[in-house]
């Protein structure tokens, strides 16, 4: 593979910290390199090093003559009165940049639904990551270096820039650098991860899956070596205390395949013992949203009264019975209606519509993305917030379970402790949030929102948050663009999606995020041109009667209730099960006869289910 470009014993130093120390490394043609750490240790200084936009103290990078770099920045700065077409394009003509089919695909897949002449100071946040990221991508550069991508991107352009970045070069062609926390698209685009640590870069071949399994062996590797060491020691001290050198048997250690290391690991949720853990906080009812929906009047904040007519509806025809212990995902566009529809399970918005039904014992609280638990402690230090708080928060059920104080859960958190005298306001990003979830755990909700609960946080503490949530018994429901986190720690998803009137009505979606990502390929495709992407459209059952490849006349209406009625009787069999196993987290754990008749049952309904969800699928590709 041809070299495009390097570091040589690179050292770089900020007054107070060394970050990297005689660093060499080299980037090849081919390479799809994802750069994990935590936050702090260095990444995107040494991708700002390597792309030349952040000069070492020593040594240097040397790039082949000729080679391109294209550089996306964290805090990407366009001028508000620039206008999207502008902030693309710059002055080329239509019928220059509409020549290239770099241009054309990079303007489908990311700015398609936004106006042309629109200027970027009208655009929300995600909407102006999209232009930015558009504007780089339809450069012709040799090698990419990308900031965290995936801020502020929804799970649709996560899934579009991961498929551009596969495709864009050819095999062992152009190069690719990029810094984010999206496990997920780590796997999906990277063949190679360096982790940044401890002033090195120490490479890791594959993504991040891969990169997880061999940083495991090496951790048990050198367990095992300090392990050793410990015991050559204890040997020197009985020889120098009892004058004789001591006979022990050296330990042996066996080196397995990776997948050895994970055999004996136990499922990651104990999902019989929470969801009855759950049942006992929460009793059986949770939230029932009953035929609600939710109108905004066209001027003026507040909801409008019901049957108005007037104003602009939100969300229509929810039915949604959530059970305790349910952990649930909810997927759909900016502005389909998610922060509505989280509202009514809330109670901070009122249905205008249909009702909303709260269990008694119900106490929810929300993880926001504005960090308004934190605004009352800002000049307090760490130590000062956490000590007029509970005294101890229990992790884990039955035999497992263990009591933690505040302290040690900030310590489990990632917080050292000389961070316990630190004000508030001078934390990072990532540590502020992880101390806005310990306050809301420690006010023991037993249903939990989380929205964009990822943001500012390494892949190490998103692990740990996902292991603390893991032990959480509660009812928990996730809005996240982090697809990696959001199948980690809800066992379904559902999604807000537009139906013919353009209005937002909630689905279930048996097939998780792939099913959702195929359902709103086929809200865009039936769109009207000049439509945006996120309004009107028909679901994947061709309800709105577009022309279905394949299937036409009877057949088609034979399919489409076909497609109907198994959608009812998944939804029908998965109630039931969620109905089962609450009934089972109270069934006497001692009739193991009983227990195991009712799991036999359970599973039939499941294996039932399954077959259900491959024929809904087969039917849905016929339709489109």
């Amino acid at each position: 593979m041809a070299h495009l470009l390097g570091g040589e014993t690179l050292h770089l130093e900020f007054p107070t910290k060394v970050v990297f120390d005689s660093l060499s490394l080299g980037v090849d043609e081919g390479d799809r390199i994802g750069i994990v750490g935590r936050n702090g240790d260095g990444k995107s200084s040494l991708l700002a090093m390597l792309a030349g936009r952040l000069e070492p103290d020593s040594g240097r990078v040397t790039v082949r003559g000729g080679v391109r770099i294209g550089v996306l920045d964290q805090g990407e700065v366009l001028p508000d009165d620039e206008t999207v077409g502008h902030a693309v394009v710059g002055d080329a003509l239509a019928h220059e940049w509409a020549g290239s089919a770099l241009t054309r695909e990079v303007i489908a897949g990311l700015v398609a639904d936004l106006p042309w002449d629109a200027a970027l100071g009208t655009l929300s946040g995600g909407q102006r990551r999209r232009v930015a990221l558009a504007r780089l991508l339809v450069g012709d550069w040799d090698v990419l270096a990308l900031d965290e991508p995936t801020n502020h991107l929804d799970v649709e352009a996560i899934a579009w820039l991961a498929t551009h970045l596969k495709t864009r070069w050819s095999r062992g062609a152009g190069a690719l650098l990029v810094v984010t926390h999206d496990r997920w698209f780590l796997d999906e685009v990277c063949t190679t991860t360096w982790e940044v640590h401890d002033r090195i870069v120490e490479p890791f071949e594959g993504g991040y899956a891969a990169y997880i399994l061999q940083r495991v062996e090496r951790d048990r590797q050198s367990a095992v070596i300090e392990q050793r060491r410990q015991n050559l020691a204890r040997k020197e001290l009985a020889w120098l205390r009892r004058g004789a050198p001591a006979r022990t048997s050296k330990p042996k250690f066996r080196i397995d395949a990776a997948n050895v290391l994970i055999e004996d690991v136990p499922e990651i949720r104990d999902k019989v013992s929470l969801q009855s853990l759950a049942v006992s906080r929460l009793g059986k009812d949770v939230v029932d949203l009953l035929d609600a929906g939710v109108t905004y009047p066209s001027t003026g904040p507040g909801v409008a009264e019901s049957g108005s007519g007037a104003g602009t509806a939100v969300l229509r025809d929810v039915e949604w019975r959530i059970a305790p212990g349910e952990r649930t995902g909810i997927l759909g566009v900016n502005g389909a209606g998610k922060s509505t529809l989280l509202g009514l399970v809330a109670g901070t918005v009122t249905p205008t519509s249909g009702r909303v039904k709260r269990g008694t014992t119900v106490k929810v609280a929300t993880l926001t993305q504005r960090m308004d638990e934190l605004d009352p402690h800002l000049n307090d230090p760490v130590r000062v917030v956490i000590a007029g708080l509970r005294t101890s928060y229990t992790i884990g059920t039955g035999s497992k379970a263990a009591d933690l104080t505040p302290g040690q859960l900030l310590e489990k958190m990632g917080f050292s402790s000389a961070q316990l005298s630190t004000p508030v306001k001078d934390l990072s990003g990532g540590q502020q949030r992880r101390l806005q979830l310990l306050l809301i755990l420690l006010d023991q909700p037993n249903v939990l929102i989380l929205d964009e609960p990822t943001n500012h946080l390494d892949t190490d503490m998103l692990a740990a948050i996902e292991d603390l949530l893991d032990s959480w018994a509660g009812t928990l429901l996730v809005v996240s663009h982090d697809r990696y986190f959001l199948e980690r720690v809800t066992d379904q998803q559902y999604a807000v999606l537009a139906g013919p009137d353009g209005v937002g009505r909630l689905r279930h979606l048996p097939g998780g995020i792939d099913e959702y990502l195929r359902l709103r390929a086929a809200q865009v495709a039936a769109a009207p041109a000049g439509t945006p992407a996120g309004a009107g459209g028909a679901g994947a059952s061709g309800g709105n009667g577009a022309a279905t490849p394949g299937l036409a006349g009877p057949q088609l209406r034979a399919a489409q209730k076909e497609v109907a009625a198994a959608e009812r009787r998944i939804q029908k069999l998965t109630d039931q099960v969620n109905a089962a196993r609450t009934a089972l987290a109270e069934h006497d754990q001692s009739d193991y006869a009983g227990l195991g008749e009712k799991m036999r049952a359970i599973g039939e309904q499941e294996a039932e289910i399954a077959a259900l969800e491959e024929r809904w699928f087969e039917l849905s590709e016929l339709l489109g």
